[in-house]
């Protein structure tokens, strides 16, 4: 069977965790001690060679990176969560870059220096987070104004770059993150938390796995 390696508070890990709920892919979900550096473990480092998170293996087949997992399981399953026309993928893809390249970076700052930084008992670096608040306040705009004209950020059905973005913007709450100058991103985000694929992961981030 398919496994998942992961961390609750990795929003990498949980996309791909939505996204194989999503296929209804059977999956043992592997929980990884973080904060006692099991991620780091020669073990996972054999799955993902900088000690990163997620990583799956499925039977004999090893794959790290999120969007690889993504497509992999996609692919396999023969989903249109992620096209399979050129023009589909591209546009997929696109939007996936962009949620990753700008969205999830600027998260990074904020949740590791607000969330796991006084969690785990490292150094604070409030420049750095208020930097990833800026970049936010630049580029959500952006993906709002995309789900003001489209359903969802690739189009009329849903796809790996929407699970890639809720689960990249999932830490809002916790953050006291304030949605509410983007009513086409909160909508969105507020019809897919409920459905299963997101639920079967957690009720909300930093639920205990």
């Amino acid at each position: 069977m398919l496994k998942i390696y992961g961390f609750r508070l990795s929003q990498p890990t949980n996309a791909v965790r939505m996204v194989a709920n999503a296929l209804k892919t059977p999956y043992d979900y592997i929980e990884l001690n973080a904060p006692e550096g099991e991620h780091r473990a020669p073990d996972h480092v054999r799955r993902h060679p900088a000690g990163k998170m997620p990583a799956i293996e499925d039977g004999d087949f090893t794959l790290f990176e999120s969007t690889a997992i993504m497509k992999y399981l996609c692919k396999k399953a023969g989903s249109d969560m992620y096209p399979q026309d050129l023009e589909g993928q591209a546009t997929v893809d696109q939007w996936s870059s962009f949620v990753s390249v700008h969205i999830f970076m600027a998260f990074s700052r904020i949740v590791y220096n607000k969330l796991l930084a006084p969690q785990f008992g490292l150094p604070v670096d409030t420049a750095s987070a208020q930097a990833g608040l800026e970049f936010l306040d630049r580029f959500l705009p952006v993906v709002d104004q995309q789900l003001s004209k489209t359903k969802f950020l690739a189009g009329d059905r849903m796809t790996i770059a929407d699970i890639n973005l809720l689960a990249t913007i999932d830490p809002v709450d916790a953050l006291n993150i304030d949605l509410s100058n983007y009513p086409h991103l909160s909508a969105w985000r507020e019809a897919l938390i409920p459905q299963a694929f997101y639920q079967d992961v957690h009720a909300f981030f930093g639920q205990a796995a």
